[in-house]
């Protein structure tokens, strides 16, 4: 689990097969003290795990599965990535929860300034922006950003000089590519309206004649 609060920025200095996926290299500009073989490691979101390291730089695997679902399938050598270590249950939580595994890729759409601010639109499919709202939150990149706007096609995020500075986001142009997590909680809320639905349907299958339903307790106060 991790916060969305990046730590330092790497750079993917190899890239080798490995199986049927791929083996990266990536040094870190960051110290990556106490961190130690089998740990996790969010790189622009996503969650790997160190198989080897070697002071600042580390070694991570990443499967078929992810270079497909990834931006990790357009990566090259020499790219800059997010680097953010897993959460400690002792530390504080600045950005929002954030587990490592990427519901898709998005394309920035448009980048403007405004004051000190850069303004940037990412273009996004309905199946992710079903779970944005506006004032909610993204990770981008494995950046916790709040959503400024967003509509089914797109969504717009402020990002201030300290994260353009420290983030991989201040290198971005138009048409680049970003690794999208939205908000878990939408996701389980999905999940437990989908669920009551469907036992609401089969209660009312196996006893028609029960006259306690959503719509009762709802007009009695209880939802």
């Amino acid at each position: 689990m991790f916060t969305g609060i990046i730590e330092g920025l790497g750079t993917i200095t190899t890239i080798r097969s490995a199986g049927q996926g791929k083996r990266l290299t990536i040094k870190a500009d960051c110290s990556l003290d106490q961190t130690k073989t089998g740990d996790s490691i969010a790189v622009n979101g996503v969650c790997l795990t160190a198989v080897v390291i070697n002071g600042k730089s580390f070694e991570a695997d990443v499967s078929p599965e992810t270079f497909s679902k990834t931006t990790f399938g357009k990566a090259k050598i020499g790219d800059q990535v997010n680097l953010e270590r897993a959460l400690r249950l002792s530390d504080r939580i600045d950005g929002h929860l954030v587990s490592g595994h990427i519901d898709g890729i998005s394309s920035i759409k448009n980048i403007k300034t405004s004051g000190n601010a850069i303004i940037i639109t990412f273009e996004v499919t309905e199946f992710l922006s079903r779970y944005m709202i506006r004032k909610g939150s993204i990770a981008v990149d494995g950046i916790s950003l709040t959503i400024n706007n967003c509509d089914k096609t797109s969504f717009e995020v402020s990002i201030i000089p300290h994260s353009a500075k420290l983030t991989n986001l201040g290198f971005k142009k138009i048409g680049d590519y970003v690794n999208l997590e939205t908000d878990m909680i939408g996701k389980y809320v999905e999940r437990f309206i989908i669920n009551d639905d469907y036992e609401e349907q089969k209660s009312k299958k196996l006893s028609r004649k029960s006259l306690i339903d959503k719509q009762f307790l709802a007009k009695s106060g209880f939802l």
